[in-house]
């Protein structure tokens, strides 16, 4: 089963005073991904500039094109993307 790692790191530099409306919208975004099938798990990064998701079912030009209607994108520091094989 493959999989795709998307691991988005923040710029905490740029954060904007609306910051919790545009959080409000990225959970709405990443809740119909999962609705959808198409995202597996998100992970909140421990030092809370970030996040990983773990999307299934599809390659990474798609996951790279979803990462990128993210309400957070324009807050990126960088992105990462790893292709995975789920093995169980």
């Amino acid at each position: 089963m493959n999989r795709i790692q998307a691991i988005l790191t923040l710029d905490m530099d740029k954060i904007p005073a609306n910051f919790q409306e545009i959080i409000k919208h990225e959970q709405e975004v990443v809740a119909k991904w999962k609705a959808e099938g198409i995202l597996e798990n998100l992970f909140l990064r421990h030092e809370k500039n970030g996040a990983v998701l773990i999307f299934k079912d599809i390659d990474e030009a798609k996951a790279k094109e979803l990462m990128e209607i993210l309400p957070l994108y324009p807050l990126r520091k960088s992105v990462e993307y790893f292709n995975l094989i789920k093995q169980f």
